[in-house]
């Protein structure tokens, strides 16, 4: 055979192999509103970026006649190639062959493409698309999980890992996703959960649909579990390259700098907190006021409201921002809320991303429901990964600082580089109108008009403690500033941080409040 002949041969083996599963598996696909598992590659990465390996590993199970079947890429598609320029390494599982099911050669792919991905220290993306464990190849199925599991535990906080499900995810398929750093999740067409709806009705009898037990909207606003949430797979891919902008290569990288801008200048600053400190706003207002170009990227925007957390650029330098939001809950920490900022600071810890933190809250959510569902260890969950960042940390007490969440929301105990207080800031072991109920017990109770006393009690405990100035005297406080000069104060304090080093205790590692 010639030369020619060869490469003709070689373009008619890639033609095959590149044909997934067939015409009749492609148009199912899309009946479904799906992208084919090579069409969501090319869109997501740079034109022409995309290298393609092991397009013709064999399917490896022998039993059940697999061994008579041809399924190209054994389903799944692995390589390389860019994003903006950023090199990251991806797979995509391909639903039209064998429905994306997960055999051995299958999951030695997917563990190839991410050992491939630690040692060129790239962040990996896995787009997830299938049936789960190929029941024909019986406990190597299984053991493909466990493997890619355990590289999914290696490269945590070493190289961002990305998720993307479009498609079903289900049974032990999931617990991939959930160990990476980000999940995204597409509207009508992505789904996760451990037990299916047939399982769980033939088990307990009740009907539920997969949309209502793990859809998209199901896991980004109620599970938690997804991060992201797109109407679209192509807005799924803008949100992707979005992030993907604002985080490092890998732990011993920083992100990418791009040029400074300043906020747009219909925010201002000064006009977004009402002077009845009872009354909410929204807090992403004052963080457009004072990031570059007034934009940012928000993270389980639609889990746990009462706090925001998203990434943003001060003077060009990406910085993670976690900032209680009074519009929900008056910006108290829970369960959720609360697991959701430590996820976030300890990514931004691992990643070299400087952490500012916007202070307004009355504390931690009371109450049974709260106490019975662990608050107290979730709790602490903020006050472990606070503490242990050794990122540069700057606090802004824009208003209410109260009790625990005072401490928790990175005061100078937990050992912020510099804590800021706006004017309006209210520190204090509790808010005025309980303290003053407590302290001042006797004189109301004993007062001949008790109403009129309490106020005038409540008023005497906030000019005594609830203000930023108790808190600065003893140096809790580095400076109280206006609110104009907030972006001002944020890019001297990070510019001159940009050296900071902190070493740890040695250990193996500690044991946060899982």
């Amino acid at each position: 055979m010639t030369l020619s002949q060869k490469i003709a041969d070689l373009k008619q083996r890639i033609r095959e192999a590149s044909e997934g599963g067939g015409p009749k598996a492609i148009e199912s696909q899309k009946a479904k509103g799906k992208l084919t598992a090579r069409e969501r590659i090319l869109a997501l990465l740079d034109p022409k970026s995309f290298h393609e390996y092991d397009l013709f590993v064999a399917n490896a199970g022998k039993d059940f006649d697999m061994d008579k079947k041809f399924l190209p890429g054994d389903g799944v598609i692995t390589g390389t190639g860019t994003i903006n320029g950023f090199p990251v390494c991806i797979f995509a599982q391909d639903f039209t062959v064998a429905g994306g099911s997960l055999g051995y050669a299958h999951a030695k792919k997917i563990t190839k493409i991410m050992d491939h991905a630690m040692k060129l220290k790239v962040p990996l993306i896995g787009i997830n698309d299938s049936g789960g464990a190929r029941i024909q190849e019986g406990v190597n199925a299984l053991a493909g999980y466990g493997d890619i599991f355990y590289r999914n535990t290696m490269a945590s906080g070493v190289i961002p890992q990305i998720s993307v499900i479009l498609g079903p995810c289900a049974g032990g398929a999931v617990y991939s996703p959930a160990l990476t750093d980000f999940v995204f999740v597409v509207d009508k067409i992505s789904q996760m959960f451990i037990t299916g709806p047939e399982v769980i009705k033939t088990v307990l009898g009740e009907e539920i649909s997969k949309e209502d037990l793990g859809g998209a909207k199901v896991q980004a606003q109620i599970t938690g579990n997804a991060h992201f949430y797109a109407k679209s797979e192509e807005e799924c891919f803008t949100q992707i390259k979005e992030l993907m902008s604002y985080i490092p290569w890998n732990n011993e990288n920083k992100a990418k700098p791009l040029p400074k801008k300043p906020p747009k200048r219909n925010y201002k600053v000064d006009d977004i907190i009402p002077a009845d400190t009872t009354e909410p706003y929204d807090v992403r207002d004052i963080i457009r006021a004072i990031v570059d170009d007034s934009e940012f990227l928000e993270v389980h925007e639609l889990f746990a409201p009462n706090i925001v957390v998203c990434f943003a650029r001060i003077a060009g330098q990406s910085i993670g921002i976690v900032a209680n939001q009074p519009l929900v809950l008056a910006g108290v920490l829970d369960v959720d809320s609360s697991d959701k900022a430590a996820r976030f600071i300890r990514f931004c810890d691992a990643f070299n991303i400087p952490l500012v933190s916007l202070v307004d809250l009355p504390g931690y959510l009371p109450g049974i429901d709260q106490e019975h569902a662990g608050v107290i260890r979730h709790g602490a969950k903020v006050l472990y990964a606070y503490s242990e960042a050794t990122v540069p940390k700057i606090t802004i007490i824009l208003r209410k600082a109260y009790g625990g969440g005072y401490i928790a929301m990175c005061s100078h105990h937990l050992k912020a580089d510099f804590v800021f207080a706006w004017p309006t800031a209210e520190i204090a072991v509790m808010g005025p109108e309980g303290a003053a109920n407590i302290i001042f017990r006797k004189e109301i109770t004993e007062a001949e008009n008790p109403e009129e006393m309490r106020k005038q009690k409540i008023e005497e405990y906030k000019a005594k403690f609830a203000n930023p100035y108790v808190a600065a005297a003893y140096g809790y406080v580095d400076a109280v500033i206006e609110p104009g000069e907030t972006r001002h104060f944020l890019i001297h304090a990070l510019e001159i941080s940009v050296s900071k080093s902190e070493t740890l205790p040695r250990k193996k590692h500690g044991i946060p409040p899982f």
